[in-house]
């Protein structure tokens, strides 16, 4: 539970510096090459099948996270049980195994987040009608409605 809530917080702080770089950068429909044709319809479908792609990460991160709480508390419940002789070697394993998914579980959240950053990157450079189009951002908005609701 404290790794889901570690999670969302880093979710939402990765959403809140880009929507911040959003507002405080200057934000235009058009590429900065003029010369370049516009974004066009199969450029946004291509986006949002990358958006969609991100939410699927997500969403697996979430279901792995579970997936590794259970592991953990049924190691757990063995260490507990187990005789007072094998009690510490069960207890070692735990732990050695606790640290080998924290690491493992830190590099592919900060991988996710540089990858959620360029996505938001991309929404920009599309335009400022972009953004809210993104799934990404809809489920955000609709978990936030949920949150106040509750």
């Amino acid at each position: 539970m404290k790794n889901q809530k570690q999670m969302t917080l880093l979710i939402r702080s990765s959403l809140t510096l880009a929507l911040a770089f959003a507002i405080l950068s200057p934000l235009t429909s058009q590429s900065a090459d003029p010369a370049a044709p516009a974004e066009d319809a199969t450029g946004e479908g291509k986006m949002m099948e990358h958006c969609k792609k991100m939410m699927e990460q997500k969403e697996k991160l979430k279901a792995d996270i579970q997936a590794q709480n259970t592991e953990l508390t049924e190691h757990a419940a063995k260490m507990n049980g187990a005789s007072a002789e094998k009690k510490v070697d069960e207890m070692a394993a735990l732990i050695t195994h606790m640290l080998e998914q924290r690491v493992a579980m830190d590099e592919r959240k900060a991988k996710m987040e540089e990858e959620m950053m360029e996505h938001m990157h991309e929404h920009m450079k599309m335009g400022k009608d972009s953004m809210p189009m993104c799934p990404m951002m809809k489920a955000k908005g609709h978990k936030e409605h949920q949150e106040k609701t509750n």
